[in-house]
């Protein structure tokens, strides 16, 4: 899953990046559709504000399973987090349109006002709910991909991973954790991890399956797809659990929209609704967890 750490300020280029769907793209190609339950049209009377708007989600569209180009249409967006954003919407009465920005941009892009909220697979840090706030709704594993047969033998976030060569997504939770091994593996006599930092996942699983890197450190889900893709050339190391949760960023004094998310997502878990698109999207039904506040 997508974890980087807040960027104080973007760069006027990195919050313009854009995929070739455009800023506001309506793509959604598997929109789920159900009656509205009792407890929904509740909350849509307590929020009469929201029904009815259009708002507008943040997302780095480059991770299949969670948020992607539609292969089959490539003018709309596919995955977990987009039918849980369209899910939320049909309980409180409002409808998405996305705005695709690069990775580090997306809480500098919400803080601007550019996005109403951010549902793009981010890690809820302490570190980044200073720039905005969390809605969890799952909990996080990671996964270590290497190439087949893991003749590195690594196993974990550890010092299996000194002298190796890391892919890593630029500003992911990942990346500080390794690179503190420095010490450990000094301790060690060993030398340090490299670091090799990319744009996104399919940058990061290539420098493998080119020799470049010997693994790749990120959700066991997104892990686990690279896997079933490329079964001759990459394996799974391990699941490592990280002391995150996945959560939905809404900007810092909104906080009736973030109160209003929170109790949807209560009652999207409860009917069955989250573990039914996990399902759908072959994610562990496991990760599940009860929607919490991380604020700053």
């Amino acid at each position: 899953m997508r974890h980087r750490l807040p960027i104080a300020a973007a760069s006027a280029a990195s919050v313009a990046f854009m995929t070739a769907c455009g800023t506001g793209s309506t793509a959604n190609a598997t929109a789920p559709t159900a009656t509205v339950s009792p407890a929904c049209k509740k909350l849509q009377t307590s929020h009469p504000d929201l029904k009815g708007k259009t708002f507008t989600n943040a997302l780095n569209p480059h991770t299949p399973g969670y948020e992607a180009l539609d292969p089959k249409d490539p003018s709309r967006y596919v995955g977990f987090d987009i039918d849980l954003g369209t899910a939320l919407g049909e309980c409180l009465g409002f409808k998405l349109t996305y705005k695709p920005v690069a990775f580090p941009a997306l809480l500098p892009t919400l803080q601007s006002g550019q996005a109403d909220l951010v549902i793009s697979d981010i890690y809820a840090t302490k570190e980044r709910a200073k720039a905005a706030d969390f809605v969890t709704y799952s909990k996080v594993y990671d996964g270590v991909l290497v190439r087949k047969g893991n003749p590195k033998k690594l196993t974990g976030i550890n010092t299996s991973l000194c002298g190796s060569t890391a892919a890593l997504n630029t500003g992911f939770v990942e990346v500080p954790l390794v690179q503190n091994l420095a010490g450990a593996c000094k301790a060690a006599s060993r030398t340090a991890p490299q670091v090799q930092l990319y744009d996104n996942n399919a940058q990061c699983i290539q420098a493998i399956l080119a020799g470049r890197a010997d693994t790749y450190i990120n959700d066991v889900n997104t892990v686990a797809q690279a896997v079933k893709a490329n079964p001759k050339t990459l394996g799974k190391a391990t699941a490592v659990t990280l002391p995150y949760s996945i959560g939905i960023a809404v900007p810092k004094g909104k906080n009736q929209f973030r109160d209003a998310v929170q109790a949807a997502l209560v009652e999207i878990q409860k009917d069955g609704t989250q573990t039914k698109l996990l399902k759908k999207w072959s994610l562990e039904t496991g990760t599940l967890e009860a929607p919490r506040l991380v604020t700053g």
